[in-house]
């Protein structure tokens, strides 16, 4: 593993750790170049996922978006990093056993959608609002009043 800070390519491992449920391995790091320390996080990656975006265009699964947009989603609400990383973990697993290279961007943003739901009504409208594009208020109470009562 190549070190962050100055580029050297022989780091060390100096401790290894599976992540809380087991779906990765945090590693610590140090660089006996620059006696930097560091960490890694490494996963199991079932098969290369390709998304096929609105336009047509074709681009790599990004885990890290992902999770972005899950986090932005649930800015201020009462769910913790943990409960963020098993969602993201979970949804892609759905991703990666599902049997398909390629998945449409709606695919994904829809088991976000379905995910978030179940999790935190202002999550799931306000990652709702992003994913369908609403451009006005009228949008909005449009949505709300399309949710069943108890959702």
């Amino acid at each position: 593993m190549r070190c962050p800070f100055c580029g050297h390519e022989d780091t060390q491992v100096k401790d290894s750790r599976p992540s809380e449920d087991s779906s990765a391995i945090r590693r610590r790091r140090f660089c006996p170049a620059c006696g930097q320390r560091f960490t890694t996080v490494e996963r199991v990656q079932l098969r290369e996922l390709t998304v096929i975006k609105g336009d047509g265009r074709r681009v790599p699964f990004d885990r890290d978006k992902l999770a972005r947009s899950i986090r932005i989603a649930l800015r201020k609400r009462p769910v913790d990093e943990d409960r963020i990383e098993r969602i993201v973990n979970g949804i892609q697993r759905r991703l990666e056993g599902g049997g398909e290279a390629e998945i449409t961007s709606k695919a994904i943003g829809e088991m976000v959608m379905e995910t978030l739901k179940a999790l935190d009504p202002v999550a799931y409208v306000r990652f709702a609002s992003v994913y369908r594009n609403f451009r006005e208020a009228k949008d909005f109470e449009d949505f709300i009043g399309s949710l069943e009562p108890g959702d």
